[in-house]
């Protein structure tokens, strides 16, 4: 089957017309730079033109495996208005299409279920196996005449979405040109090998109960990453957390041009909160209260603990909602058993207190976007380098360029 083209829109103007300044103004040196303009958080037009340039071109999550209980499940997914279909096949195998008829495009699937062998078409009954082949072309011909001279199924299968299956979370490129998924998340990897040895993340497993959380959340989908790569406001959002990771035991993390966030020396959330939970046996022992808290862009906000990880999927829904999904990870299969699931219910309530109590700070800054005043602000040149280095790759991938490097 042909690939679908890198790009879905052509905008006959210039897009960035008004902002192409204001863009070139984001790629100064951190002290000196202004940040995004407003009308990037407030324009559904940009939101459309941000799904085409930054999402398209680069490896973005769309959901998870876990939530796909056995074969024959299925999952729609609005990506930013583009509907999508995640679906585990006979085999179990986690495959992405897109989620319209090839015959007169009409959705196929609406709500998360398990179809059995097939997807059928609500419309004219066309029906497709779960490899995305065209297997069933009802009175094609006419009634009760399935099939038409010139006509071959094989030509009229589900479109594909290259897609990967990382730390249970679903990650699709839609252009199909960026390098591989190993390949992009390699320098993460690698730099928290040192924290979970050669086997690494492949330890964590997802429990099943009591390890989500979904918020609803008044603001672009930006604003939550640039709230998560930086601890600048830990005393003053989060003064529960800030007393056991205090804003002074904190440093920036940047990390070749699609990582960027933050990091604590003392993590205490164990003491703190009484939850003795298994941990990497590799973890080094004089840092067990070491954490990194990683954004890798575009929408996907990592935490990485000795006794836990999470992952938290951010969905774009319009200029100005954002949907948050979170999942939590423990170490071996033996933190999954029942004598840990109070410690596994601490701590989760402890990360639905601190990404509640983001809510108030991202739907301010989404509604001061909407104020003439505000003109993209400024960063701190020591405790907003991590958001900065957001913003240019904001800014990079709109212009359709690589990031400037240096701060």
């Amino acid at each position: 089957m042909a690939a679908i083209p890198q790009h879905f829109y052509a905008f006959a103007d210039d897009p960035l017309q008004g902002i192409r300044p204001g863009l070139a103004a984001v790629q100064r040196p951190t002290g000196e730079a202004r940040g995004l303009p407003s009308a990037l958080y407030t324009d559904p037009a940009f939101f459309i033109l941000e799904r085409e340039r930054l999402m398209a071109d680069t490896w973005v999550c769309i959901g998870f495996a876990g939530d796909l209980p056995s074969p024959g499940y299925v999952k729609p997914v609005d990506f930013m208005g583009l509907p999508l279909v995640i679906l585990r096949d006979r085999q179990g195998e986690i495959k992405v299409f897109h989620n319209v008829c090839s015959h007169r495009g009409r959705v196929l699937v609406h709500e998360e279920t398990k179809v059995g062998n097939v997807i059928r078409c609500p419309y004219h009954s066309w029906t497709y196996g779960l490899d995305g082949q065209l297997r069933g072309t009802p009175h094609i011909g006419g009634f009760k005449c399935h099939q038409v001279a010139g006509f071959s199924c094989a030509d009229f299968g589900l479109r594909r979405v290259r897609s990967w299956v990382w730390l249970d979370m679903v990650f699709i490129n839609l252009c199909e040109q960026a390098p591989t998924f190993p390949d992009h998340i390699a320098p993460l990897e690698e730099r928290w090998r040192d924290y979970v040895g050669q086997e690494g993340l492949d330890r964590l497993r997802r429990v099943g109960t009591g390890d989500c959380l979904e918020l609803e959340v008044g603001c672009n989908w930006k604003l939550a990453v640039e709230n998560y790569c930086e601890s600048y406001h830990l005393p003053w959002v989060h003064p529960g957390l800030n007393a056991y990771s205090r804003l002074e035991d904190h440093y920036p993390i940047t990390l070749g041009d699609h990582f960027s966030g933050q990091g604590s020396r003392a993590y205490n959330l164990a003491e703190v909160a009484g939850t003795q939970l298994p941990s990497f046996p590799d973890w080094p022992r004089e840092r067990l209260r070491q954490a990194e808290y990683i954004a890798c862009y575009p929408n996907v906000l990592l935490g990485l603990q000795a006794d836990h990880a999470f992952a938290l999927m951010l969905e774009p829904r319009a200029c100005n909602r954002t949907r948050e999904h979170l999942r939590l990870y423990y170490v071996g299969d033996q933190a999954a058993g029942e004598e840990y699931a109070g410690h596994r219910q601490a701590t989760l309530e402890a990360w639905r207190t601190v990404f509640a109590e983001d809510i108030a700070a991202v739907e301010g800054m989404q509604w001061g976007r909407a104020s003439p005043a505000f003109t993209g602000g400024v960063f701190s040149p020591v405790m907003d380098v991590s958001t900065h280095h957001f913003h240019r790759w904001v800014a990079a991938g709109l212009e359709g360029a690589a990031p400037r490097p240096g701060s």
